[in-house]
């Protein structure tokens, strides 16, 4: 498999590793923050709800925006195979979490 391929933007499994390095940015800074900040504070409820639009907002932009501009292109079957394909991706690398949590 040649390098261009590997990073051109149509390259689902590239969507699917970006939504899980922001997950995993979003929990390293979660506890890094859980660790320096008090826990009983009336702004933790609005950051969390914020971060949770966010995260909404970000995913929904990784997993459909492509497949969306597919489909408005006419390419229906090209579309519903990249959307398929960007979940079959995300959903190893959740596996591959489930399965460090119980091996680690």
């Amino acid at each position: 498999m040649n390098m261009k391929k590997i990073f051109n933007i149509k390259n689902p499994f590239l969507y699917a590793t970006t939504a899980t390095l922001y997950i995993v940015a979003i929990v390293l800074i979660i506890n890094v923050i859980n660790i320096l900040l008090p826990k009983d504070n009336i702004i933790t409820p609005m950051v969390v709800l914020g971060l949770l639009v966010l995260s909404v907002a970000t995913m929904g932009f990784l997993f459909l925006s492509e497949p969306i501009r597919l489909y408005i292109d006419n390419k229906k079957q090209e579309a519903f195979s990249f959307f398929v394909k960007i979940v079959g991706f995300f959903a190893c690398f959740v596996a591959l979490f489930l399965i460090l949590l119980f091996v680690v």
